[in-house]
Parts: C-alpha cells; structure tokens; sequence
C-alpha cells in the first residue's frame, strides 16, 4: 500500500472519530442536563518497523464541560435545577448509583418517583415513594414534602429528601446508560452543601452555533484527507500506466 494513502486513511478515520463526538454534542443540544463531551487530537507512536518518532494524530476524550447550562424557568413543582456544583443520585438499571443533573422528575402510578427516563431517584434510604397528595413540593436542601389527599395545607408533612452528592469531577465517568458513576465503582456520599431549585431545570451546555462550527471544519479535514487518498490512487495508476508502456 502507498505510504501516502496509509496517512490519508487514518487521518481521515480519526476525523470521522471526532464528528461522531461533535454529532452526539449538537444531537443533545436541547437534552435537559446535559454535559458537553470533549475530545482532541493526541499524539500516539506508531508501532511497528520503522523510525520511533513516526507519530499519528488520534482523536481521543478528555472529558465532560461541566459547567452549569442555563437555568429555565418551568413552574412545575417536580422539576428540580441542582445548583452550583452537585449532582443528584438516582438508581441505575443494574441496581447500582448513579448520578444526573436533569431534574424533570416523575411520579409512576404507584407513587414512586423517577427521572425522565425512569431510574428511580435516590433518597436517604433507598428509592423514593411518594404517598397520594394534593400538592407536592421540594425545598432548596432536596426536602420533599406533601399534603395528604382531603387535607388542608397546615398537614403538610416531610416523606424524604433527595440524595444530592458532590464527588470530584475527575472521579466520574459517564456509563452507557447515560448517568454519571464514580470511576472503579463505589456510591458517592451526600453532600449538604448542595441545593436545587424547585420549579426550574438545567438546560444543556452544549453552544450549538460553536457545535456546529466544529462539525464543518472537521468535515473540511476530512474531504483534505479524502482528496488525498485519491490523488495518491491517480498517481499509482498513472504509473503503472507508465510501466507498461516501457
């Protein structure tokens, strides 16, 4: 194979590599908590015979932005916006502990209380269940409180409080079910210094009109990378083309 076009190929392999990540950014630009992901070219040593300082340019994570997305406003007592830095627990498909900032909370049938994709959210001791109420209502410190159906406001009454923890950002890592987990496994304690904010949600921080930018100019790279591989195909034709003239 062309050394020429061995270059070209994985150049225009990693850029397909780093607009999958820029794609799944600007997909989740209106996702409620959702974290950026970040990545950039690395230097990595090319194995193999030859000179050591033989290098490929490989796109490669380094992490989330965890900066706060705005804040909207929605009103609806269940939605809950994690101020500062903090996350809230909630329990995973396997059991396990798992950590979101998007605060649109739900109420199954039976009382108990979910994210929006059904994982239910963690308090004190365990899954939360929530008793049938007319008015329902979450304070700053993660407190639920409730007012029993046929009951006047002055019986409200607290039935749990969310878990709401405060790990280190480079403790995280994000699992495929799109929760954050502590790296190696483990459950995060509860952290009283965090708060949220009852009638409001965390927009995600994903800029789509940086996104988007993002995705041209690494769709430009890659028709470099393409224009290449076909250059160097035209130039071996073109040669053995010369060969067998001789």
């Amino acid at each position: 194979m062309d050394r020429s076009i061995y270059v070209a190929m994985t150049g225009a392999t990693q850029m397909m590599r780093a607009q999958t990540e820029v794609a799944h950014n600007l997909a989740n630009a209106d996702t409620v908590g959702f974290k950026a992901q970040m990545s950039a070219f690395k230097p990595l040593p090319v194995q193999g015979q030859g000179l050591g300082s033989r290098i490929n340019g490989v796109a490669q994570g380094i992490g989330w932005d965890m900066h706060a997305g705005a804040q909207m406003d929605t009103g609806r007592p269940l939605d809950v916006a994690v101020q500062g830095d903090g996350w809230m627990a909630v329990q995973s498909a396997d059991g396990g502990e798992g950590y979101t900032r998007a605060g649109q909370l739900q109420l199954t049938a039976d009382g108990l209380l979910t994210d929006a994709r059904g994982n239910p959210v963690l308090g004190d001791g365990g899954p939360i269940t929530v008793p049938d109420a007319t008015q329902v209502s979450i304070g700053a410190d993660g407190t639920i409180s409730v007012v029993p159906k046929g009951q006047g406001p002055d019986t409200s009454s607290v039935i749990g409080k969310l878990k709401l923890v405060k790990p280190a950002s480079d403790q995280l890592q994000l699992g495929d079910d799109g929760l954050m987990h502590l790296a190696g496994g483990g459950v995060a304690p509860a952290d009283e210094t965090v708060t949220v904010k009852a009638g409001a949600l965390e927009s995600s921080n994903v800029n789509p009109s940086q996104t988007l930018v993002q995705m041209i100019q690494l769709s430009r790279q890659y028709e470099l990378q393409v224009r290449a591989i076909r250059t160097a195909d035209d130039n071996a034709q073109s040669a053995t083309r010369l060969l067998q003239v001789g």
